[in-house]
């Protein structure tokens, strides 16, 4: 084979995901329709949850300091992001254009290939192996992997090819978009008047990004991109406001279509981010959710291709992440109706305004939005599956955290119980995963409080497991681990 993993997608998830199977060892070629880097900034928002894996990797300090927000919104309507303690509380504001350079210098840094201007034109499975044909100006090609991974956006070649059902509905409303030049508007956040929705933030560099929905308009058909002057016309009819004299960097229209495929994975095929699911793009929640798919996915299938992975590991793929965007679908339609619906939403968005000024109810939407409740796994288990906080932690070594002891994207064993003769069992245990978890002894610094207890992180950020100072972890390594070595 040419390689062992096959990703279609050089956008922040295929970035990502490629990056994320390096550390695990996996062998990546990342094909890319584009002969270049986008320059559009499309998506800007990263959440805490995200920002929370972003620094697992050591890829927060590098994006330098961004700015933050801790008032986001429900629909619309305002609300300030609370929910579980994060270092990263709110909405970080990141050019897609800077996500992608940093992990595209992150992964190629790391051993993946990145093959830009191939077009993927087939898809076939073969015995053991995926075969991809694509085009380049040169002429057309074959690549063959162990797995191919559709990270190939909303419209994914690689899903269609492969025969993915996309069930659900497609878009009735749609918003235009547009970063435009040379204009003199007021900003709005979500401003309502009598025939639409307007939105428009100036950024330093005197761009405007200009969203705008009028009432009762439904979605077009469309085989292309709305032109500058449909969007004049829009923004006239909301705001009375003349934006002709402008010039767009680009524009495009986006509705409330809400897809999802009905398996992440199809034999030696699977798909993430865009690719499996689509939706409106609502507080820019769709970037976040396939940045967290990566995430899952790639420590999983690089087990898998390295011949580490217990039985049934990458099958918990699709298990653990089409709820989590089920879930996020749902409450993105929820967004959509009170942010896209005219007058006849206008009782339900005062009710939901009343709600909102409570704090649980803000603490739950907050968590729903930003990822910080997502679990995996059993919910009779009290906390395995729940996502590891940041803990500051002292070992014999020195100072340390949960996020620093993530960094190599390994499992490791947390050993906080203090006792030496529970350390030197641990070590027999853990002794037949060398390379794949490791374990660790510390106490919690002060202002750090942690159980006095043993814990398994998955590579991901996750709980596999949390026991007292005698219970074994013997099943839960091979369960997610795999066989220990002779």
């Amino acid at each position: 084979m040419d390689t062992q993993v096959i990703v279609v997608g050089a956008g922040p998830v295929g970035l990502l995901l490629a990056g994320e199977l390096r550390l695990g060892g996996a062998e990546v070629v990342v094909l890319e329709r584009l002969i270049a880097p986008t320059t559009e900034s499309r998506a800007s928002t990263l959440h805490a949850r995200t920002m929370e894996l972003l620094d697992h990797r050591g890829l927060v300090e590098p994006l330098g300091n961004p700015a933050c927000d801790v008032l986001g919104h429900f629909g619309g309507l305002p609300m300030e992001l609370s929910g579980p303690p994060t270092r990263y509380r709110g909405q970080w504001k990141v050019p897609q254009t800077r996500l992608e350079e940093l992990l595209a210098s992150w992964a190629l840094g790391l051993g993946a290939e990145l093959r830009r201007g191939h077009e993927v034109r087939a898809v076939r499975e073969v015995d053991e192996r995926v075969e991809v044909e694509y085009v380049t100006e040169a002429g057309p090609g074959t690549l063959t992997g162990e797995f191919l991974v559709g990270c190939d956006g909303e419209h994914s070649t690689v899903r269609g090819l492969a025969g993915f059902a996309f069930p659900g509905t497609d878009a009735t409303r749609e918003l235009l978009r547009a970063d435009v030049a040379g204009i003199e508007v007021p900003n709005r956040r979500f401003e309502r008047t009598p025939t639409g929705l307007a939105i428009a933030a100036r950024r330093p560099d005197g761009i405007t990004r200009i969203m705008v929905h009028e009432f009762g308009r439904p979605a077009a058909e469309r085989t292309a991109e709305p032109s500058y002057a449909e969007l004049v016309g829009s923004w006239a009819a909301v705001t009375g406001e003349d934006i002709s004299g402008g010039v767009p960097l680009w524009l495009n229209a986006f509705g409330n279509t809400a897809r999802q495929a009905a398996e992440y994975r199809r034999g030696r095929v699977l798909l993430a981010g865009d690719a499996a699911h689509r939706q409106m793009p609502v507080g820019g929640q769709a970037l976040n959710v396939g940045l967290q798919d990566a995430v899952n996915l790639g420590w999983k299938l690089a087990a898998e291709v390295g011949g580490r992975a217990p039985a049934g590991l990458l099958d918990t793929y699709h298990g653990e992440r089409h709820p989590v965007g089920s879930r996020v679908l749902s409450a993105i339609e929820a967004q959509t109706q009170l942010l896209l619906g005219g007058p006849e939403v206008d009782a339900v968005r005062a009710v939901t305004a009343e709600l909102l000024a409570y704090d649980r109810v803000r603490a739950h939407l907050g968590s729903v939005i930003s990822g910080l409740d997502i679990r995996y796994g059993d919910e009779g288990e009290p906390f395995e599956g729940r996502r590891v906080p940041h803990l500051d932690l002292v070992t014999p070594d020195g100072s340390t955290s949960t996020t620093e002891l993530l960094r190599p994207a390994r499992g490791v064993l947390l050993d906080l119980s203090g006792d030496p003769r529970r350390r030197t069992e641990l070590e027999r245990t853990t002794a037949g995963w060398p390379g794949r978890v490791r374990l660790v002894a510390a106490v919690a610094a002060p202002d750090s409080p942690a159980p006095e207890a043993t814990l398994l992180l998955r590579p991901d950020g996750h709980l596999a497991w949390a026991g007292d100072a005698v219970a074994d972890p013997g099943p839960a390594l091979r369960r997610w681990f795999g066989t220990p070595d002779a």
